[in-house]
This record gives structure tokens, C-alpha cells and sequence, in this order.
């Protein structure tokens, strides 16, 4: 075994930031310091419940509350008419801290217009004052940046699964990266969408995001920031709007996760469940995109893969969100907490929007598989860290997956 204790400065993975460039600026000027040791990589999940949130859609653009989560907004003295209508935006302490089970997810169409897509940010910050260094694990040494290579439009030929989260926070307008995966009880007719669990719940300090929806192929034919301006949605969602009727989390993600990721971040991932904002004539989201992704609950350790492809759409200079980017590299391991699965570890130059964005690995079959999911990196990018997924993964995939196994 060989110990390094290297320091670096990290931000939890690239998400949705505050539309105020002075508070972007903010954002991304303050952050973690973490130090780690490095070692093997043997993880050893632990199995604890997920936490879910959902509300039921009916595929043709239309919300439908069932009767024992209306009782519960009404306990809430939540109104879904004024929720749609703007009372949405009242984060307060009682909504924003509420049990898990009691997020709700209600459509509201056009709410994601062109316009207010362009301006969402990471929600990803950095804290000077949560510092978690120490002797905690196992660490190999940074990585070298790569550089990360824009990926040739269109995007659904190119990258089919990948597209944007874009939810709303107390901060504003927010975006993540996400990728269309494989649903076991459904073949070749998913709606599961795999992204970081700090994507739909603010961790320990907070609770679920609103407005969920996904973007398959967001600005499938490559436009620059500038083309865009005056682009019309369906040149910016092609694949139409989907939006979150369930959601789910590691509960580690909600008892430990941090702003900069915390000790929760070897379980940031999650998995939400999606539904057209308009009727599309029963056809599912990976029929509409042509394809998803499988998932790899027992991706081999560090040291037996050659290489792992992250794609994401990085908002943060010198990006600026409309692009969808992919760095490959050997990974390596980071280690937050000795007790914690390890993570892969990867050099890439994404910034702040590729939060989320799912890591494949080619087995040796020679068939793709999602493997992790980008979580933390640091403030001045160069490497992107994710979860290595295991049981908890599974856990929060399969339960997702069997909620809706009868529909």
C-alpha cells in the first residue's frame, strides 16, 4: 500500500448555478479542501433505504395526484392549482425540509421554454468551511487534465441517451446532465433517466428540487449560444420535454450530501421516472431517443479498466451549456471515507453543467454500460470524480424500475 496526501480544492460535480453572474462568480471562487490517502479500492457498500419522491403522470401532458398525496399536500396546505400558478417559488423552511416522500412534481407546460433553458446554472457550490481532510481512504494520484472533445452533431446519432435535467432550487433556474437507461420491466420501452442524486435532492441541508424535467438530445443539431437566441423549442428539445413523476436517492445522499459533496458523494446518483409534457401517443422515451443505456452494477475495479467515456454539457467558463462534451481516460480511485465505496476518478476539463452526465465503460463483451455518473471535480477543473455503483445503486434503480412495472 502507498500513501500520498495530496491536497486539492473540489466542488461538488457540475449542476445547476445561480443565474446572477455575480453569484456564479461567488460560486465558483470559494471551496472545498479535501486531502485523502490512496490505497486499494475495495468497496463495501452499505445497503441502507433509498428515499423516493413521486407523483403520478398520465403520458398525455395532464397531472394526476392520487388521493393519499393529495391528503398529504393538503396536511402541507399545498394547493395544486397555486403550485402551478407560481407557489412553487415559496422555498420555505416546512417545503424545502419536508419528508421525502411528500415531493411533488406537477407538470406545468411551457414552463421550460428556450429561454428560461439557456439560463439555468449549476447547483453546485463550493464551502469554505466544511472541511472533511484527513487520513480517510484510499487515493491515487491526480490525474493529468484531458481535454474534453465536443461531440459531433446530431446528438442522437452520436450520443442517443444523453441530455439535460433542468430543475428549479432557491437559487433559480438549475441544470445537470443525464443519461436515458435501460428499465428491467419495461425492455426497450424505458422512461428512466440515471443522474447524480445532488441533481434532485440538496442533501443534508435541504430537500427535493421542483420543475424536474429531462432534455434528450438538448440542441441536437450542435448550435452555437449565439444561433440559439431566437431558437424555438423544438430546436432546442427535439425529442419534446419529459418530466419527473418519480424520483429516488440514496438515503446516504440525503443524510450526508453537501453543497461540495460531502461524505455523501461516493452515493451521489439517483434515477427518476419520466413522462412527456405532451401526449405523444404512448410512445416512451427511449423509443422516442432510439435507445438506452445498460446500467453496470458490478463495473470491474480501477485497476482492470482501460477506460471510461463521461459525457456531460459543461455551463461553466469557458463552456457555455449548449454543447454536449465527452473526456475519455484510464480511471483512477478517490477515496472520501475509509468506510465508503472508492470512486472513479478521471482527468477531463468539464465544468460546472456536467453534474449528472453518465461514465461508460466497454466490458469485455464489448458492449457498452453506464458505470457512474459525474459527482465532484475541482473548482478549476481538470478531473471529474464519480460513485463506483454497487448495491445502494442497484437499490435505488430497482426501485424506481418496479414502481412502475405494472403501468
Amino acid at each position: 500500500m502507498r500513501s500520498i496526501r495530496p491536497s486539492f480544492s473540489v466542488r461538488r460535480g457540475r449542476g445547476p448555478r445561480r443565474s446572477s453572474p455575480a453569484l456564479a462568480a461567488v460560486a465558483l471562487a470559494s471551496a472545498l479542501a479535501l486531502t485523502a490517502t490512496a490505497c486499494n479500492g475495495d468497496d463495501k457498500a452499505d445497503d441502507k433505504p433509498t428515499a423516493s419522491a413521486t407523483v403520478a403522470g398520465t403520458g398525455d401532458g395532464k397531472i394526476r395526484i392520487p388521493d393519499d398525496l393529495k391528503k398529504r399536500l393538503k396536511e402541507h396546505g399545498i394547493d395544486i392549482d397555486k403550485w402551478k400558478n407560481g407557489a412553487w417559488k415559496n422555498w420555505n423552511k416546512e417545503d424545502w425540509l419536508r419528508e421525502a416522500n411528500d415531493f411533488i412534481n406537477p407538470i406545468i407546460k411551457g414552463l421550460w421554454d428556450p429561454d428560461r433553458m439557456r439560463h439555468a446554472n449549476d447547483p453546485t457550490k463550493g464551502v469554505d468551511d466544511n472541511d472533511i481532510s484527513g487520513d480517510q481512504g484510499v487515493t491515487d494520484p491526480t490525474p493529468q487534465p484531458v481535454k474534453a472533445q465536443a461531440v459531433a452533431p446530431p446528438y442522437h446519432t452520436s450520443a442517443a441517451a444523453s441530455g439535460k435535467v433542468f430543475f428549479d432550487s432557491p437559487e433559480g433556474h438549475m441544470v445537470c446532465s443525464g443519461t436515458v437507461v435501460e428499465d428491467p420491466a419495461h425492455p426497450g420501452k424505458s422512461n428512466l433517466v440515471w443522474t447524480a442524486g445532488h441533481c434532485v435532492h440538496a442533501g443534508r441541508n435541504g430537500g427535493w428540487y421542483r420543475n424536474m424535467a429531462f432534455v434528450p438530445s438538448y440542441n441536437n443539431a450542435g448550435k452555437s449560444a449565439a444561433q440559439l437566441q431566437q431558437a424555438g423549442r423544438p430546436e432546442v428539445a427535439p425529442y419534446g420535454v419529459w418530466w419527473a413523476d418519480a424520483a429516488r436517492t440514496s438515503q446516504q445522499w440525503i443524510d450526508q450530501g453537501g453543497e461540495s459533496g460531502g461524505n455523501g458523494a461516493p452515493y451521489d446518483f439517483a434515477v427518476i421516472h419520466v413522462t412527456p409534457e405532451q401526449g405523444n401517443g404512448g410512445e416512451s422515451l427511449e423509443e422516442a431517443v432510439g435507445g438506452a443505456m445498460p446500467v453496470n452494477f458490478n463495473a470491474p475495479a480501477v485497476p482492470k479498466v482501460s477506460s471510461i467515456t463521461a459525457s456531460g454539457y459543461p455551463e461553466a467558463a469557458p463552456f457555455d451549456g449548449q454543447l454536449l462534451y465527452q473526456c475519455k481516460d484510464k480511471p483512477g480511485r478517490l477515496s472520501i471515507n475509509r468506510s465508503d465505496p472508492t470512486m472513479y476518478r478521471i482527468g477531463c476539463t468539464m465544468t460546472a453543467g456536467s453534474s449528472g452526465g453518465g461514465w461508460v465503460e466497454t466490458g469485455a463483451d464489448g458492449k457498452p454500460a453506464l458505470v457512474s455518473n459525474t459527482s465532484i471535480g475541482p473548482v478549476t477543473s481538470g478531473w471529474l470524480a464519480g460513485p463506483r455503483l454497487g448495491p445502494v445503486a442497484k437499490g435505488v434503480y430497482d426501485s424506481v424500475s418496479k414502481q412502475f412495472a405494472g403501468r
